[in-house]
Parts: C-alpha cells; sequence; structure tokens
C-alpha cells in the first residue's frame, strides 16, 4: 500500500501503491502511511520527502467502503475515530520536521485534496485535477484539514467557490490562483518534484527544518510582532551554527558548502 525509497542526497520518496482502486485510502493504508511518516521522523539522513503515487489517479480520497462495507463504523463514537485518523495523517503531513512536496498526477479527491494541501508544495502533472468531492455526495466540504489550508493558499473567496460548488481545479488554474506551485511541463511530474526535493535538500539540515517550522507557526501569528519575534530567535540560533559559517566561507571561495548538520 505505501512504499519508500531513499534516493540520496537527502531525499525521500514516499508512493501510494494501490493504482487499482484509484489510490482510495483505507484505514489499513493510511496507518500505513502515518507509520512511515513516524519513521522517517526519525530518519535524519533524509531531509526532504517527495510524495507520489503510482497508476493515472493521485489518490480518490476515501474508500468508500470503509463507510459502507460489513466493518463499517455503526455509531456516532467509531464515525468520529475513523475521521480522526484520517485527519491525523493531515496533521502530520502538515507538521513534520521535513518539508513535503506532493507530485500530482490524475484526480486528487477528497481525503486525497486534503493529504495534496497538508504538502508544502505541489508540484503537478498536465492532467491534475483537485475535487473537494464531499459536497457532491451530502458531506460536508471541509474535511482533512482542507477548510484550512485551500483559503489559506489561494484566499478565502476562491475557497467558498471551490468548496461550495465542488467543481474540478485543473493543472492550468491550480497554478494561476497558486494551489500548485509548479507544472511539469516536460517529462513526468515525479521527476520534476524530485528535482525540487534535491534543490531544496541542498541546502542545511537547520535552514530547512526551521524555514518550514517558522512558515507554519507564522500562517497563524497573532500580530506581524509575534512573527518577528519567532523569526529573530530561530535567525540568531542560526547565526552561531557551524554549517552558517562554513556557507560564509564556500561563499568567499566561490564552491558549494559543505554542510554537516552542526
Amino acid at each position: 500500500m505505501i512504499e519508500f525509497a531513499d534516493i540520496g542526497g537527502g531525499v525521500g520518496v514516499v508512493t501510494l501503491c494501490r493504482p487499482d482502486a484509484a489510490n482510495a485510502m483505507t484505514v489499513p493504508m493510511v496507518d500505513a502511511l502515518r507509520a512511515e511518516l513516524a519513521r522517517i521522523e526519525a530518519d535524519r539522513s533524509i531531509r526532504v520527502v517527495v510524495l507520489a503515487a503510482q497508476g493515472k489517479v493521485f489518490c480518490a480520497g476515501l474508500d468508500l467502503k470503509e463507510i459502507r462495507g460489513e466493518d463499517a463504523p455503526r455509531d456516532p463514537i467509531a464515525f468520529m475515530h475513523l475521521q480522526e485518523r484520517f485527519a491525523g495523517l493531515m496533521q502530520e503531513v502538515a507538521q513534520a520536521r521535513f518539508p513535503v512536496i506532493a507530485a500530482i498526477g490524475g484526480a486528487a479527491v477528497g481525503a486525497g485534496m486534503g493529504l495534496a494541501l497538508a504538502a508544502d508544495i505541489r508540484v503537478v502533472a498536465p492532467n491534475a485535477r483537485f475535487l473537494v468531492g464531499a459536497v457532491k455526495i451530502g458531506l460536508s466540504a471541509g474535511e482533512c484539514g482542507i477548510s484550512y489550508h485551500l483559503p489559506r493558499l489561494i484566499g478565502a473567496g476562491r475557497a467558498f467557490e471551490i468548496m461550495l460548488t465542488g467543481r474540478p481545479v485543473g493543472a492550468e488554474e491550480a497554478v494561476a490562483i497558486g494551489l500548485a506551485s509548479a507544472a511539469a511541463s516536460e517529462g513526468p511530474v515525479n521527476d520534476q518534484a524530485i528535482a525540487m526535493a534535491r534543490i531544496v535538500a541542498q541546502n542545511s539540515d537547520y535552514a530547512i527544518k526551521h524555514t518550514k517550522q517558522v512558515m507554519r507557526a507564522n500562517l497563524d501569528a497573532p500580530s506581524l510582532a509575534g512573527a518577528l519575534e519567532l523569526e529573530n530567535h530561530v535567525q540568531c540560533v542560526a547565526l552561531l551554527t557551524e554549517d552558517f559559517r562554513e556557507a560564509c566561507t564556500a561563499f568567499e571561495e566561490k564552491r558549494p558548502p559543505l554542510f554537516a548538520g552542526r
């Protein structure tokens, strides 16, 4: 269901591997992905993760058999437990130590869209489509972090329209409105996402980790003063690291820096 590959240079690739079911997520699949993210969290050799998918669809969201089959939840508490397992995945992607770059080919629907939005960067293939999904089947469009991430990425006005209509957002529009960071115009979307990950991974461990953390924290900063206070503390520590001194020396010597993670 989930595969991981360490491709070197500080980059890991996590792949959704259920192409025959459009990578629709079951509870075991969600649990496996959460477990893999926790394992990578402890692996300091991985500094950036690419989230990819096998087949023609990135992720069709929740496998509806989870809520309609014989083993489906039967009471409100069980349904809440199921929802929290999916929602917890989105939180773990967003709060991970490492940046996550989602390589999106085909549709990202419902929880699949939530997973894509929880990533820090989205690279889309020409056939990529984002669909809220839930609003079309009598459920709230606000699920799996979509109501939090989407308006922060594209603004509340656009987010309201997309969530209330449930219409698809294609690759070209996604890039134009800031929902996606880049479109893979040449070659497979995974290759472009990996190339971007390699660029990020060339930076120091501290710079990568704390840039993500500051960005995530300051999305909800109560004021500019609060955002600056966090930035100041993080930057003062960075100025005292060996990696900063090495970067200065490398700049003077006109060579790439050799970061040591100290």
